[in-house]
């Protein structure tokens, strides 16, 4: 593909946009939460930037009313389904890591079948499938088996898997697949190198242009993010506000989805805490509520129970609950194989339990789907 995202981002500087949004000031931020819409990427760096921090409380009012009003009281659940912890890259963050000496598995269909049941009898229909990134082993022959293998029994099917070429996508598309979540990790590329040594996912660009490639195969939901606190979380977050305007634009037709998630204790890995506090993830949040009022936010397990808690009515969509990040996790789980250690570890239904306390509706269920699985 030639036109794609790599034009627009080689014509931005990591330094240049650091600079800028630590030279945004009160007047920025002020007019940034008073347009009345049409907000640009200039508004997005103000809403990040330092200046933003003492204006927290006025954000997140802003932000609960965009919600409500384009969303309603809803929130959208989902369980994400580990099918394989195998991976050949090496990244410095991750507890599926290359390099790391873990117990290896991928999920036959006899286990599969048995995980399906075991979330449907928790009552979700909506679906994340999730790997480590193995061409040969989980590939798109595995991907298609396990998309059929789900798609009468769940009614929304998600990836979150290695970058595939758009062929590829197009044929998972015709087996039922809804979404696809790629992450970047992070936009900047001199750094990305050191952080992803080893195996293809060190191709900055190939990774870059996954999104395009998705958008020209028609993929329904796209899902964008950054690694928050392996590099500068504002330039990262403002590069992925300027990924979103561009495919925005471009594959009008897709639907979008941002995701937050914050480095955690992973088997294995010796990463550095994150630099992002509670206060800056609620900021990044409102942020991109006020910058996108369509856009679905969603907020996982990583973080506590207390604080999803108490941000999830201040712009959120989608969240999941009860997560296992291990092959087998909700049949058999075997803490040593998961990709990273989940914070917020409360059942479905006492999540339930609290969007309800918080007047919102779950919606998760869906009664008319089978609970028996075809293997």
């Amino acid at each position: 593909m030639k036109d794609t995202f790599t034009r627009v981002f080689e014509q931005f500087s990591w330094e240049e946009l650091k600079t800028s949004i630590a030279s945004k000031t009160d007047r920025d931020v002020e007019l940034a939460l008073t347009k009345s819409g049409g907000r640009n990427l200039h508004d997005f760096m103000a809403l990040v930037s330092p200046a933003a921090a003492p204006y927290l409380e006025s954000m997140a009012k802003l932000s609960y009313s965009l919600t409500r009003k384009r969303f309603g009281n809803t929130i959208q659940l989902y369980a994400p389904l580990y099918v394989s912890n195998e991976c050949q890259n090496i990244c410095t963050y991750c507890g599926f890591s290359y390099d790391h000496k873990l117990k290896r598995k991928t999920l036959s269909d006899i286990e599969f079948g048995e995980e399906l049941l075991a979330l449907k009898k928790l009552g979700f229909d909506h679906l994340l499938l999730v790997s480590g990134e193995a061409n040969k082993t989980v590939g798109v022959d595995y991907f298609k088996n396990v998309l059929q293998l789900s798609r009468n029994t769940f009614s929304h099917l998600s990836l979150e898997v290695q970058p595939l070429d758009q062929p590829e996508y197009e044929e998972l598309i015709a087996e039922g697949l809804d979404a696809v979540l790629v992450y970047q990790e992070t936009y900047h590329r001199k750094n990305y190198r050191i952080h992803h040594p080893k195996g293809k996912k060190s191709n900055f660009v190939y990774r870059l242009e996954t999104p395009d490639r998705l958008g020209a195969a028609g993929i329904d939901k796209i899902g964008l993010g950054a690694l928050l606190g392996l590099e500068d979380w504002r330039v990262d977050s403002t590069f992925t506000a300027l990924h979103l305007t561009y495919l925005r634009k471009k594959y009008w037709k897709t639907s979008y989805s941002i995701s937050f998630p914050r480095l955690r204790p992973a088997e294995g890995v010796t990463h550095g805490p994150s630099d992002v506090g509670e206060r800056e993830l609620t900021q990044l949040i409102c942020a991109f509520r006020i910058f996108d009022e369509d856009l679905e936010l969603s907020l996982s397990t990583r973080e506590s129970q207390y604080y999803r808690d108490n941000v999830v009515t201040l712009g959120p969509t989608t969240m999941s609950a009860g997560s296992k990040t291990e092959p087998g996790g909700y049949t058999n789980p075997k803490r040593a194989l998961e990709q990273f250690s989940t914070s917020d570890e409360r059942s479905p239904s006492q999540v339930i339990k609290m969007l309800e306390r918080k007047g919102l509706e779950p919606v998760w269920k869906n009664w008319d789907s089978a609970l028996s699985v075809a293997i």
